[in-house]
């Protein structure tokens, strides 16, 4: 398996712009000058581990807020199944559909992976942490989906 390309932590974060659970466009010029975001990409909606990483993100919403920071959630579903998993498990921050993975590879998070002695191309769970400035901080690719938020937190009380 390749190595994976990474944006460079401290230029410019690779522009989005892309379609919500309500088919509603989301950019990240909308937040430069006003919240640090949090873009975590993870493969599939409904399936355990995204559910598990999703929940913990929800029921920390309060904590992220303190610190100026807006999370957004990025796979490669379809705008209409974001919205039955935020409906479903009651989600109270904004996911995003990246269909055709242009963002994902831009990021470098699209890449060959391993299932049961079977390689494919796919969304390899990554995070990465934007500041107001819209430059890229921090990049996290190695932690359990139960603990990513505290992971993440941690990150931007002690660095932002």
């Amino acid at each position: 398996m390749k190595d994976r390309t990474y944006p460079k932590i401290g230029n410019m974060a690779p522009a989005f712009s892309l379609l919500n659970e309500d088919s509603e466009k989301v950019a990240s010029k909308d937040f430069k000058g006003k919240k640090n975001i949090v873009l975590y990409f993870y493969p599939k909606a409904m399936t355990p581990g995204c559910t598990v990483q999703a929940c913990a993100i929800r029921d920390f919403k309060k904590e992220f807020e303190k610190l100026d920071t807006v999370v957004l959630g990025v796979s490669p579903d379809a705008p209409v199944r974001l919205e039955k998993f935020i409906d479903k498990q009651k989600l109270n921050f904004t996911l995003l559909s990246d269909e055709d993975h242009a963002i994902a590879d831009k990021y470098g998070c699209w890449g060959m992976k391993k299932f049961m002695g079977k390689e494919y191309m796919g969304l390899i769970r990554t995070t990465y942490i934007i500041g107001k400035d819209g430059r890229l901080k921090h990049i996290m690719d190695k932690f359990k989906t139960k603990t990513h938020h505290d992971d993440v937190l941690e990150w931007l009380r002690e660095n932002l």
